[in-house]
């Protein structure tokens, strides 16, 4: 089938549409929301109606959110459902007549919204005009978003997103990731090394598929199922100890308790240096405190 899956919130399980319900549909490949993808969603939201989301998974590469990540992003936006294609599942050989029809048999829609850079089917030749032709109700083409007003300016895109988190800059990225760039997982046993200086820490292993920053040690914020927490995250090996395994372990700040088996997002703000090999354990808890009192001084 075209169509892998379909979700009706909350974004999870499968089934149909509603019958009687309607949507706006926004189409594009959303694999997160960018601000691009924000304002088409401020678009939608003008008509009143449910708002139904396409997006892509099995695509080739890293991406910058998980298939669950796109999910818990979605359902905070407000989106009633979820349309998920399945890139590897043979997408890309529909000629763009073919997927629109397959499209509009599947959902019912009102209106349907897409940036003027929208493009489907085989060899990407669909364009807004085509789908305003074969459409069964009218398309708003919203004009491309960029970074500054000038012609100059960049447009917003993932593909800008994945650089500017390539290089490590975080506050570029997330400037143009409306809910900033976050890593969710579940929080397993680590090495309780930490403990036994003083800074416990949580460890989380990213998935294979998510693009990650380049190694070091970050400020942030966690989300937690107990409340938020000003965070120090190491991403990468830790060669004070040894480890040359990449990880991803993150000091909560005033927290204490157990999160084993609880899923959290870990917020990656603000780089702070690279990985290093300290002399010592005090040598790397002297170091750790100097960055906690630099994540103190900020609003996370």
């Amino acid at each position: 089938m075209l169509i892998q899956s379909f979700s009706s919130c909350p974004l999870h399980g499968e089934g149909g549409y509603p019958s009687t319900q309607s949507y706006t549909l926004v189409l594009g490949g959303f694999d997160g929301l960018h601000l691009g993808h924000r304002s088409l969603l401020d678009e939608a939201k003008k008509s009143g109606s449910p708002i139904a989301l396409t997006t892509m998974f099995g695509e080739k590469g890293r991406v910058l959110f998980t298939r669950e990540e796109r999910r818990v992003l979605f359902e905070r936006a407000g989106i009633a459902c979820l349309l998920e294609f399945d890139l590897s599942g043979g997408l890309r050989d529909l000629v763009a007549e073919e997927f629109l029809r397959e499209l509009f048999a599947f959902i019912p829609v009102s209106r349907v919204v897409c940036g003027e850079d929208f493009r489907f089917g085989r060899g990407a030749l669909g364009t807004p005009a085509l789908l305003r032709q074969l459409s069964p109700c009218p398309v708003s083409v919203l004009p491309i978003l960029k970074t500054g007003e000038k012609d100059g300016g960049e447009k917003i895109s993932v593909s800008l997103c994945k650089r500017l988190l390539g290089e490590g800059e975080l506050s570029g990225l997330n400037a143009w990731l409306g809910s900033g760039y976050f890593l969710r997982g579940i929080v397993e046993h680590g090495r309780e090394v930490g403990r036994t200086y003083g800074f416990p820490t949580l460890n989380l292993t990213a998935p294979h598929e998510k693009l990650l920053p380049p190694d070091g040690v970050y400020g942030g914020f966690c989300v937690t199922p107990k409340g938020r927490y000003g965070t120090i995250v190491n991403l990468g090996p830790c060669p004070t100890f040894d480890v040359a395994e990449r990880r991803v372990e993150a000091y909560l700040d005033g927290f204490s308790g157990d999160l084993y088996g609880e899923t959290v997002e870990v917020y990656l703000m603000e780089f702070y240096r690279g990985i290093e090999k300290f002399s010592s354990a005090e040598a790397l808890k002297a170091q750790l405190q100097n960055d906690i009192a630099r994540l103190r001084t900020r609003s996370l």
